[in-house]
């Protein structure tokens, strides 16, 4: 019996040293304390913090989605751009191929008009 004593004695002197440890040991001890509160209100709560869990989980659920289905519309408008980039610029080089071709046989035309008289 005097042994069990004894054990719980030493049990509450070191949780003793723990909490006044925590407290007194700046930032970490602040950490470490508020945590212990947290733990303790957690245990003695268990249903406000499920609905926590499940609140803010399905928020964090929710906002992860609408995140990836943004990247992936961007990611779409980027391709679409990318397509259009190039469509114009082919459409370019054909418009100016063709002009130039333009060019060239009117001014051979009007070469060979000026040549004829």
């Amino acid at each position: 019996m005097a042994t069990e004593q004894k054990g719980v004695d030493d049990e509450q002197q070191a949780q003793a040293v723990v909490t006044n440890g925590a407290s007194s040991g700046g930032f970490q001890g602040r950490v470490l304390d508020q945590y212990r509160k947290l733990k303790e209100h957690a245990e003695a709560y268990p249903y406000v913090w499920g609905s926590y869990i499940v609140v803010y989980g399905g928020f964090g659920l929710y906002l992860t989605y609408r995140w990836r289905k943004l990247r992936q519309t961007e990611d779409r408008v980027r391709g679409l751009q990318e397509r259009l980039r190039k469509l114009a610029q082919t459409q370019d080089s054909a418009t100016a191929a063709s002009s130039s071709s333009a060019t060239l046989s009117s001014s051979s035309s009007a070469t060979t008009k000026a040549t004829s008289k």
